[in-house]
């Protein structure tokens, strides 16, 4: 048997249907950037992650960028980071002028804590904190992180690319968050048919401001009262994900499944499964686990003769990343986000994954050894 590392093709009965009708339907129209298929989109949004705004832009990494400047974030202002995220992450800092100062993370959590944001906070004084949401899982302290900053009067912007659908405490992450923003890439699990990205507050002047950056800046057609850039969502993406969201519910229910199974039935010792904490609803964005860094490549080499796919979410720390060498304002390191680097392992999981899949990789992990 071969089971991708993920599959994005498995669609609802009708789905590939319903989804090519509309968007004949706006070929017909020629309504292609913008439209009420952007609104429509934008408001089952807001609904389903109970925020006051949701913005659609182009991409994952401009939304990051957009709230940025929208919070408040200016040239020269330093952010800190944790140093285990995407690249989009420290890149987003540094397209907006800012200076990314990176922060080690919890090998146990995988994510910040209020004690490094605090340590941070108190080395870089920084003006902002880019708080990541890795997995499918919210940072297990959100909530002491977000005190501790309006504290200390640092500004939170949460990256949210893997937390949609996410919960904290029964409710959702993205409600009581200042700003934050999130990536429907194909492979998320609200995913557009090509790039797309969102951005969410609870504040108006935040909402207004980001409206205005991904429109080239305009307050009007031709009165540009900021310098933004051309970050508009388009129409069939939208349109995509209008259908792509009424399911949204049961393709987060069948990625929790998959984690769950292996977290019950994988029974190797050389794996440790990460679970998310007791507060936090997961989407199953990702199964996680870590394994000995020396055991990891021989591990990967029996899942490929297996042919069973697999990640390594992230095979770097943002710290010892070629291109941050340049422009990072420092770092607080203990080793921890280079260990989970060289030690992380990721098996398949996506939306409708079968029992014959999971079992299959179930088998096989367990008939694995060094």
């Amino acid at each position: 048997m071969k089971v991708p590392f993920i599959d994005i093709l498995r669609y609802e009965p009708h789905f590939y249907e319903t989804v090519s009708t509309k968007a004949c339907e706006l070929l017909k129209k020629g309504q292609f950037v913008g439209g009420p298929s952007v609104g429509e989109f934008e408001e089952s949004l807001k609904n389903y992650t109970h925020t006051n705004f949701a913005i659609g832009c182009a991409n994952g990494t401009d939304a990051i960028q957009v709230a940025l400047r929208a919070a408040g974030v200016n040239k020269n202002d330093k952010v800190i980071i944790p140093d285990m995220t995407f690249w989009a992450t420290f890149e987003a800092v540094v397209n907006v002028g800012a200076t990314p100062c990176t922060l080690d993370v919890s090998r146990e959590t995988l994510h910040l804590t209020a004690q490094s944001v605090k340590e941070g906070i108190e080395k870089f004084k920084p003006k902002a904190l880019l708080m990541v949401h890795l997995y499918g899982w919210a940072c297990p302290e959100t909530l002491e992180i977000r005190k501790l900053c309006a504290d200390h009067g640092v500004i939170v912007i949460e990256d949210c690319a893997q937390a949609i659908g996410v919960k904290i405490k029964g409710e959702s992450l993205l409600k009581n968050a200042h700003v934050a923003t999130t990536s429907f890439y194909p492979a998320k699990v609200l995913g557009a048919s090509g790039d797309a990205g969102g951005i969410f507050t609870n504040s108006e002047t935040v909402a207004k401001t980001s409206r205005i950056l991904i429109n080239h800046g305009r307050t009007d057609h031709y009165e540009h009262g900021l310098v933004g850039w051309n970050s508009r969502l388009g129409a069939y993406e939208a349109s995509f994900m209008v259908e792509a969201l009424k399911h949204l519910d049961a393709r987060l229910e069948s990625r929790r499944h998959v984690c769950s199974q292996y977290r019950a039935k994988i029974k190797n010792p050389l794996l440790k499964f990460i679970t998310p904490s007791a507060d936090v609803w997961e989407n199953g964005y990702l199964s996680v686990a870590t394994m000995e860094p020396s055991t990891r490549p021989a591990f990967i080499e029996y899942l490929k003769k297996n042919d069973i796919g697999y990640g390594t979410v992230y095979p770097g720390a943002m710290s010892e990343q070629s291109g941050a060498k340049e422009f990072i304002g420092g770092k607080i390191s203990h080793g921890h986000a280079d260990w989970v680097a060289k030690s992380v392992i990721n098996l398949p999981c996506f939306a409708y994954q079968t029992q014959a899949e999971i079992d299959y990789v179930i088998e096989k992990v367990n008939a694995y050894h060094a």
